[in-house]
């Protein structure tokens, strides 16, 4: 090989000089070229206390984290509603006097009536057809939100507190329906039958008509040696309630433009109603300022703790009682062994409205009680269970997630 390739032989030449042959130069400028260098890559870094960017694969570039203020907007859409109920009790307790004047010219009962109207529009008749195979797991949710945990409010008011408001305005929680926007989102989150949900919401409402009188009548009403007004109740809930969801339906339903509009625009929807929400607590607090002020924050804790309480009490009983009906029909499968269904019961029968209560404090007129003081905890207990429901909804939804992976 050495003889028939003689070129192997010779020396390297120094950098800059040329071979004498043209055979040669093809050769050497191939031998001699220097080396690749191995690609420079930098390896991404992850972020230090007090360092720079991190650093991405795709050469070099600096990844753009996301902006401060798209991470606080993004965290202010996730959890609207329970800053806005929040941000308006911060602002009847830093200056009562808008609120004062908004209680002046009752902007709560116009802000109630435009809730309901909200929901009426937001309401799809189609997706009501859907739940009508699962009628036995509806029925006992609406058995559980109407009935039974109704019954819990005999022995809430039983408690000895001060303020007793307090203490009343968790029982007449217990008595109202379900709510209107929050569990049916959440069961859409959970993997559950939204329409199921919404048949849930939709008929305890209508019937809470009838029963939340009743039931703040038998259980709350002789217990505060109050005789509730009954008959002017009812007339009341069905001018805030019944009349604006049916002229929001109407509406939906006559207007196919009205529709589409509504449906293209229903994130904007949610924030409105929660705006109008919001503005409920804002004027109630706002009236009973000087009073919430002198309440220790022992007590205010302690009434929390209650309410926290209640919900995961809710939670479970309507879980135990799922399980125990599942277990009575056992030749083929029982809807309420179904995930879906049994989720969208649990979170829809747990859960307690809040405008309907502030309409009904409106009504009473202060008979039990400071209407400020009857408010407070049920905001509170508003909050914290759609806090509660959410923590849920992820554990379902991770344990769903590992089942799928096992698969």
């Amino acid at each position: 090989m050495i003889a028939r390739y003689p070129s192997l032989l010779r020396a390297p030449l120094p950098a800059g000089l040329r071979p004498l042959t043209p055979h040669a130069f093809h050769f050497t400028a191939t031998a001699y070229s220097p080396p690749p260098l191995p690609p420079f890559r930098l390896r991404p870094l992850r972020a230090v206390a007090g360092g720079g960017s991190p650093v991405a694969d795709d050469g070099g570039k600096r990844a753009t984290p996301p902006p401060l203020g798209a991470a606080a907007l993004d965290f202010v859409r996730s959890n609207f509603l329970p800053l806005a109920l929040i941000g308006g009790i911060a602002l009847a307790l830093l200056d009562p006097t808008l609120g004062c004047l908004a209680h002046k010219y009752s902007l709560s009962k116009y802000s109630t009536f435009g809730i309901f109207v909200i929901s009426g529009l937001t309401l799809r008749t189609k997706e009501l057809g859907a739940a009508l195979q699962a009628w036995p797991a509806g029925l006992f949710g609406l058995c559980s939100i109407l009935l039974f945990t109704p019954f819990l409010a005999k022995f809430i008011v039983q408690t000895q507190f001060s303020p007793p408001e307090f203490i009343t305005g968790l029982a007449m929680f217990c008595c109202m329906p379900t709510t209107l926007s929050s569990g049916v989102t959440l069961t859409q989150l959970a993997g559950g039958n939204s329409a199921l949900a919404l048949a849930m919401t939709v008929i305890s409402n209508l019937l809470g008509i009838i029963f939340v009188p009743l039931s703040l009548a038998k259980y709350i009403g002789t217990g505060a040696g109050v005789s509730l007004p009954t008959e002017k109740l009812f007339k009341s809930l069905v001018n805030t309630l019944l009349i604006p969801l049916i002229l929001g339906k109407v509406a939906r339903e006559t207007s196919k433009g009205i529709a589409e509009f509504v449906d293209g625009n229903r994130q904007g929807f949610s924030v409105i109603s929660a705006v109008l929400l919001s503005l409920v607590p804002w004027i109630q607090v706002s009236r009973s300022r000087s009073l919430l002020l002198s309440i220790q924050p022992k007590a205010f804790a302690i009434t929390v703790a209650i309410g926290v309480l209640l919900h995961l009490a809710l939670l479970a009983f309507n879980a135990t009682a799922l399980q125990v009906l599942s277990c009575l029909k056992q030749k083929e499968e029982s809807v309420f062994a179904s995930k879906e269904y049994s989720r969208a019961v649990i979170l829809v029968a747990s859960q307690k409205t809040l405008p309907v209560l502030v309409a009904v404090v409106e009504q009473l007129g202060g008979a039990l009680g400071e209407s400020g003081f009857l408010v407070i905890p049920c905001v509170a207990a508003h909050i914290n269970q759609i806090i509660i429901d959410s923590i849920l909804v992820n554990w379902w939804r991770q344990r769903d997630r590992q089942s799928t992976n096992a698969k």
